[in-house]
């Protein structure tokens, strides 16, 4: 015998051990005779958790617990719908469904049911070794209502491959098609619960809570599941978490419950979070209940599960309403017409016979007060009772149409065949029907996504008192808030439940602790901003074109700060640059008219040429200096303007030696001046040093840049100051250090000739030349080392305008006054008289 022989014979002796045909009660709610039957599974009594009725072999009875009016709502649901289809035409024609209800006593009477439908009409279950043209008792299973029950039916209805559609068991175990194949549901999962809740969380910026879970398969998953979510989130965290107690079936808390019960009241009431999630059956939670208003709680916002989202019974204990706000996730209300009336119907509707006419019964088919107490609580299941409900009547219409596409139905009959099991769960998962409105068809894991609703409990209403206020969508994994909440806070104001309050705009958060919802806000220094979708602990620093003010959530682009032409301070260094342009064209011009003059050919001849084009170059560059700098005119500040000063001086320069080499070196080494004369001395020397100057200018560029940068202004950040490099600085001052040589050879030259004949003797005016640009040079750079900013950049331009006026006016100068208003001492009979006069007093 194999292993699933083995398990069949087992599940055989088991059914005939647990039924006592003397205790059957026929009862017609709970049978209907018909062409197919379907099985019903509902808890129409209740009891918490109990291994009580483990200790011998037999079945419990379910009329010894209490009621469970939802349960007994849920079946009529599935009785309405069946006779429904049968009264309609264009459903199954000619074929009458029928139904075997069982109560399942929520937990406690589970395996019964599944042999009961497993076996055939003979209460035996044959072993086989092929099970493909087998027909147990029910086509299809609706129920039952919780996760831990239809696990158990379905570890025995999946091995014959019986669809089994349960209406309100949402675990996400029952998503594995491995383990539970033929499990469907017109429920969405867990997750999608979850996900509901915490957008609404989101939505309400809370993100400080409490989880309360039942000590239980289903409190433990659910707790577990938003747990995870949480994580992902980041966003909202968990003040405390703790099991909830389930006391034994009728009996009080026990001594040890009532402790621990007091213990998590204790903690609810010390914590700053006012948001409290429970996930528990809703047989454990009165007692949770009746504690919470003993200890006086108020201000708080209950956030219920599924399983006691729309329970009457806890919504019976009207007290509740001083505690806060209650709202729940549960299934989307859809009214279904005729069913409030037929819900609380007394008569009985005959049906006539089907083909099976020997309905048996079995175990918990009786239920003398549901009726009765169904009429008690008739207000409030009137449309609220309809949400769960709509999932047990879409259920049964989901059966029906995969019976209509099996048995090849038209308008007027189908094809009445044998209907097995497995083949008609091929059908069921293809089913795709519109119902009161609604699209509804299974998923790939079987699940029908139905919207979701979240509700709030009003105690003001006599019908309907949960009232949706937003839906959530799990195709679309979205929440739209459709109505606005009734909160019992003053003013209506919503509850806040923050460890730590939000922070102002432009201010991060500094952890406290472990727990990334409690923190310290912390303000943006200036210059840097928060971005908040970014990342909230940390201010990023503002580009360099930018800044920010303190508390900045953007930066905002600096003011750029250049030398302008509006500027007084660039007015006037214009003015003198154009009247250096000017006056040096006008000695460019007197010199090339009287070249060959003594004057001019003592001042240097063709050398003076040499100075004076770059002096009126560099004269009518200036304009770079204005402006925002970019690679040209930094490249004309850096390397043009240092060399054409460079040129000047070192003209300068070599002209002060020449002279004093012609009237002192020519007679004592006339050799080396012969050689100075033969390969154009002059001239060597100012390539030469011009070549320098041009390598430092070269080495400075490729070790830093040319390209402009901008630096901030040290005494206001919110300016920009445009310049040319960061190292700028050094580089002046590295080309600074070789004019101050040449300035001071240019000046020991002349004085070593201040004893010349007077239209010779030119060391009062180089001496001048060099000294102001000695001393102007040295004060630029004592001033760019304390000062920064666009004064700096006038400055420079200031004291470069002065130097090439100190060279145009202060060396050219009195030659073209000499040239113009004294011609007479511009012959070369009067420079011979006065070179015979100098030597004359020489000897």
């Amino acid at each position: 015998m194999g292993p699933q022989a083995r398990t069949c014979h087992l599940l055989f002796l088991l059914l005939h051990a647990v039924t006592k045909p003397g205790e059957l009660v026929e009862n017609s709610d709970f049978h209907l005779a018909g062409d197919y039957l379907l099985g019903g599974l509902f808890s129409l009594h209740a009891n918490v958790k109990s291994i009580s009725h483990l200790s011998y072999l037999q079945v419990p009875k379910c009329k010894e617990y209490d009621m469970k009016v939802l349960g007994y709502n849920l079946m009529q649901a599935m009785r309405f719908a069946v006779e429904e289809i049968n009264n309609c035409s264009a459903l199954l024609p000619g074929v009458l469904l029928g139904y075997e209800m069982v109560d399942v006593c929520y937990h406690s009477n589970n395996v019964q049911p599944g042999l009961y439908f497993l076996a055939q009409d003979d209460d035996f279950l044959p072993i086989l070794q092929d099970y493909s043209h087998y027909m147990p008792h029910v086509v299809a299973v609706i129920g039952p209502d919780n996760s831990e029950s239809a696990i158990t039916v379905s570890n025995l209805l999946s091995h014959f491959l019986i669809p089994q559609i349960t209406y309100s068991a949402i675990s996400d175990k029952l998503r594995d098609k491995k383990r539970f194949p033929a499990m469907l549901r017109t429920v969405p999962s867990a997750t999608h619960h979850i996900e509901a809740m915490v957008q609404l969380m989101l939505h309400f910026h809370w993100n400080w809570i409490v989880v309360l879970a039942s000590n239980d398969d289903y409190g433990r998953e659910n707790g577990q599941l938003l747990s995870q979510r949480l994580v992902n989130t980041g966003d909202i965290c968990i003040a405390f978490q703790e099991v909830l107690p389930i006391p034994e079936p009728s009996q009080g808390m026990r001594p040890e419950e009532q402790s621990q019960l007091d213990s998590i009241l204790d903690k609810l009431h010390r914590t700053t979070a006012r948001v409290v999630v429970v996930f528990s059956p809703e047989l454990a939670l009165r007692n949770f209940f009746l504690e919470v208003l003993r200890w006086n709680f108020t201000g708080l916002v209950w956030i219920a599960s599924e399983s006691w989202a729309i329970d009457p019974v806890l919504h019976n204990l009207t007290e509740l309403r001083h505690t806060g706000t209650f709202l729940g996730i549960t299934i989307q209300r859809v009214s279904i017409p005729g069913f409030s009336e037929f819900r609380v119907r007394h008569t009985k509707v005959e049906h006539p016979v089907a083909n099976k006419t020997n309905p048996r019964a079995t175990c918990n088919q009786e239920c003398d007060a549901c009726l009765n107490i169904t009429e008690s609580f008739n207000n409030i299941l009137m449309l609220s009772g309809e949400r769960v409900v709509y999932s047990v009547y879409s259920a049964v219409y989901a059966v029906a149409h995969a019976l209509h596409r099996f048995l090849s139905c038209n308008q007027i009959r189908c094809t009445k065949e044998t209907v097995n099991p497995w083949k008609l769960l091929r059908e069921l998962r293809q089913v795709n029907f519109t119902l009161l409105g609604n699209q509804l068809f299974f998923d790939q894991n079987g699940d029908m996504p139905m919207i979701l609703d979240i509700i709030q409990w009003q105690w003001d209403l006599s019908q309907n008192p949960f009232q949706s206020i937003a839906s959530y969508s799990p195709t679309h994994q979205r929440m739209s808030f459709i109505a606005n909440v009734s909160w019992h806070t003053p003013n209506n104001t919503i509850p806040m439940s923050m460890c730590s309050k939000s922070c102002q705009p432009g201010q991060s958060k500094k952890p406290v602790g472990l727990n990334p919802c409690c923190f310290e806000c912390m303000d943006c220094p200036p210059g840097t901003y928060l971005n908040r979708s970014a990342d909230e602990f940390n201010c990023l620093p503002c580009p360099a074109s930018t800044w920010s003010h303190k508390n900045g959530i953007t930066c905002f682009k600096r003011r750029q700060a250049f030398l302008e032409w509006h500027e007084a301070s660039t007015i006037m260094v214009a003015i003198l640059a154009a009247l250096g342009f000017f006056s040096t064209l006008a000695v460019l011009l007197i010199f090339w008219r009287h070249f060959q003059t003594p004057m001019v050919r003592s001042a240097g001849g063709p050398m003076c040429f040499l100075m004076l084009v770059p002096l009126l170059l560099a004269f009518g560059m200036v304009p770079v200096y204005v402006g925002p700098p970019t690679v040209f005119t930094c490249l004309c500040r850096q390397a043009f303007f240092t060399i054409c000063f460079s040129i000047c001086l070192a003209c300068i320069t070599v002209r002060s030696f020449q002279i004093v080499c012609v009237f002192k070196i020519a007679r004592r080494l006339p050799r080396a001046y012969g050689f100075w004369v033969r390969y154009r001395g002059p001239y060597v020397f100012v390539v030469f040093i011009t070549a320098i100057k041009a390598v430092l200018v070269a080495a400075n560029m490729l070790t830093t840049t040319i390209n402009p940068i901008g630096r901030t202004d040290p005494d206001d950040p919110n300016i920009m100051i445009l310049s040319c490099h960061p190292n700028y600085r050094n580089g002046l001052l590295l080309n600074t250090s070789m004019d101050l040589l040449l300035s001071v050879a240019g000046f020991s030259f002349a004085y070593m000739g201040k004893e010349l004949p007077t239209n010779y003797n030119e060391a009062k005016f180089i001496t001048l030349s060099m000294t102001f640009s000695f001393t102007s040079s040295t004060s630029l750079c004592t001033f760019m080392s304390i000062y920064d900013g666009v004064l700096v950049t006038v400055m420079d331009l200031l004291v470069t305008v002065l130097n090439f006026l100190a060279i145009s006016l202060g060396y050219f100068g009195p030659k073209c006054y000499m040239i113009l208003f004294y011609p007479e001492r511009n012959t070369p009979a009067y420079f011979n008289s006065m070179i015979q006069g100098y030597t004359m007093r020489k000897n």
